[in-house]
């Protein structure tokens, strides 16, 4: 075994993932530090693993991978990055996020990071720990409620060229050099601050609002039990996802009978009388009923948009999965939506051990 040449003596890899890719990125890094002679830890945020404090060396290099939810990091890394311990000895760490990969022709192209790699890096900074790997890896999209899952030939390509990047890192940061590749994409990040923000703050949940189980559903309870973040109960019979879901979608490239769709045809009347049609109605409302302009107007309006598009959304939802018991809704449902057609490919990283 080629021991390191370093100071590290033990890597602790954080990580959070739900289709597989931040996992696959996890023990990449893991097996290189391996082969270097580290002591290596495995924390997996999703199963609610906590660090020990004392489990953190002087020499330790401390790692997070986790996937780009809405141009930002996942709310429960950001949450237990929030609870994270100070460090005793200023130790070194980096951040890796995954972002929607894709492949045109023999063209790799990237995700956006938004504020996934910033934030993180700034509250681990706070914290008393010192950078030292700085980066995104552009593993293949698998946000299957806005399109197919990529081709299998392309999946496996993405991988072969992202596991040559993440080895080269992970043998630069664990021989003491830095690496912050991520940095070149700062402007663009800081550009999407306001869409993260947004996500983060009201578009998360909306976003859960948009999971169903269909007639194919046999209850076999694996979307459940599986849920990172246990964010699928059992309503009526069936799967239903509450506020606290990431939209990572494990459960429905996971579902062994395809149960789990996107109800495309039914949000997008929702979606589009909630952003469109009741702005106009918010309006007449205020002006009829008051004189408020300018900076008074903009505060009662942004009020009631926000609380009456969460209450038709969330309203709307739970009226719907009520109405999925009728043979006759749930199969117009089924076909309005995109994801129920075969040509609508579900998303596996390869060899998925989860």
């Amino acid at each position: 075994m080629q021991q390191s040449t370093q100071n590290f003596d033990k890597i602790i890899l954080h990580y959070f993932s739900g289709t597989g890719n931040a996992k696959f990125v996890t023990e990449w890094i893991e097996q290189v530090a391996r082969e270097k002679g580290l002591t290596t830890l495995i924390i997996n945020i999703g199963n609610n693993e906590k660090v020990n404090i004392e489990t953190i060396t002087k020499n330790s290099i401390i790692g997070y991978c986790y996937p780009t939810h809405g141009f930002n990091a996942p709310p429960i890394v950001l949450k237990y990055l929030w609870h994270y311990c100070k460090s005793k000895y200023s130790n070194k760490f980096f951040v890796v996020n995954t972002r929607a990969g894709m492949k045109m022709n023999k063209i790799f192209t990237p995700g956006i990071n938004g504020l996934a790699l910033l934030l993180p890096t700034l509250m681990l900074w706070i914290k008393g720990y010192k950078l030292i790997g700085y980066r995104s890896i552009d593993l293949p999209s698998n946000w299957i409620s806005l399109h197919p899952g990529l081709k299998e030939k392309v999946v496996n390509s993405i991988f072969v060229r992202c596991k040559k990047i993440t080895n080269k890192f992970a043998l630069k940061i664990l021989g003491g050099r830095k690496s912050t590749p991520g940095a070149w994409w700062l402007p663009i990040d800081l550009a999407f601050l306001p869409i993260s923000a947004g996500y983060y703050f009201y578009a998360r949940f909306i976003l859960s609002k948009t999971f169903i189980a269909t007639s194919n559903c046999n209850n076999c309870g694996l979307c459940i039990e599986k849920c990172p973040v246990k964010a699928i109960e059992l309503v009526s019979g069936k799967p239903y996802w509450n506020h606290s879901c990431e939209s990572c979608m494990k459960c429905m490239n996971n579902c062994p009978t395809r149960a789990i769709e996107t109800p495309h045809g039914f949000t997008s009347i929702i979606w589009w009388f909630s952003f469109a049609i009741l702005p106009i109605l918010i309006t007449k409302m205020i002006t009829n009923l008051t004189n408020y302009k300018g900076f008074k107007f903009e505060i009662v309006y942004n009020g009631l948009f926000i609380f009456l598009s969460i209450l038709v959304i969330f309203g709307s939802y739970d009226f719907l999965h009520r109405l999925m018991k009728i043979k006759a809704i749930n199969n117009i449902i089924k076909y309005t939506s995109l994801t129920s057609y075969g040509f609508w490919r579900r998303y596996k990283a390869p060899n998925n051990r989860q």
